[in-house]
């Protein structure tokens, strides 16, 4: 009897320093934590991240997998560049604006592959004179487009809707897109909106409609308008 009483005791007192320490028994509660990158992280996730940077023109080092100082500045750079706080970490902010996963699934997983091309088709046909960033942003449009309500809410409703796009219109869309717009189509795919939340674009030098020019603005990227 007293040993057993002992046990409990034992037991009971295991149980209240957990409790004060705020130890969980069940790993399974335990929060999951977004992936936040800064200066002496590591790994393959921090290449990806110089690789895109690298490939937009912010960093001009080496890919290694190493957050060093120039990818602080690199990174500090393209947050400037798309109106996030300028701090050097690569939150999920940064990490969604890059098109880089943060600890949920990627956006692009949603979508099928003829999805993925039906974009990256008419980004090709309608922007690929444009920047990386201008092809992105077009691309942006579609994906905010699919997400309003005053449009249809699927990849193929939205870019075949009728006179919505001039690549459709005048059959650029049957272009074979470059690797150039399938990375862009992805990195809309994935959440990156340098339009900042557009939902029109237009070239002002050809536009034709007084309308469109009623709408409001938010950026301008390359040779086109992107507006609400």
């Amino acid at each position: 009897m007293k040993r057993s009483l002992k046990i409990l005791a034992i037991a009971f007192c295991s149980f209240a320093v957990a409790l004060s320490l705020d130890v969980s028994f069940s790993p399974a509660v335990q929060p999951a934590y977004a992936l936040v990158l800064k200066q002496g992280s590591t790994g393959s996730t921090v290449k990806t991240l110089q690789q895109k940077l690298k490939n937009w023109g912010y960093y001009t080092g080496a890919v290694d997998g190493i957050y060093g100082a120039k990818t602080v500045a690199a990174v500090k750079y393209f947050q400037r560049k798309n109106g996030l706080t300028a701090d050097g970490i690569a939150g999920p902010k940064t990490l969604a604006a890059m098109g880089i996963s943060s600890g949920s699934s990627s956006a692009t997983s949603s979508y099928s592959n003829s999805d993925i091309n039906l974009l990256a088709k008419l980004i090709y046909g309608e922007a690929r004179g444009e920047s990386y960033v201008g092809q992105v942003a077009v691309g942006a449009v579609v994906m905010n487009r699919i997400k309003s309500s005053s449009f249809p809410n699927t990849m193929s409703g939205v870019i075949y809707q009728r006179y919505a796009f001039t690549a459709v219109d005048d059959g650029q869309i049957n272009l074979t897109p470059n690797e150039t717009a399938k990375k862009a189509a992805q990195d809309a795919m994935n959440g990156w909106d340098p339009t900042y939340g557009a939902i029109y674009y237009y070239n002002p030098k050809t536009a034709t409609s007084a309308w469109i020019f009623s709408r409001q603005t938010t950026v301008t990227i390359g040779n086109h308008v992107f507006a609400k």
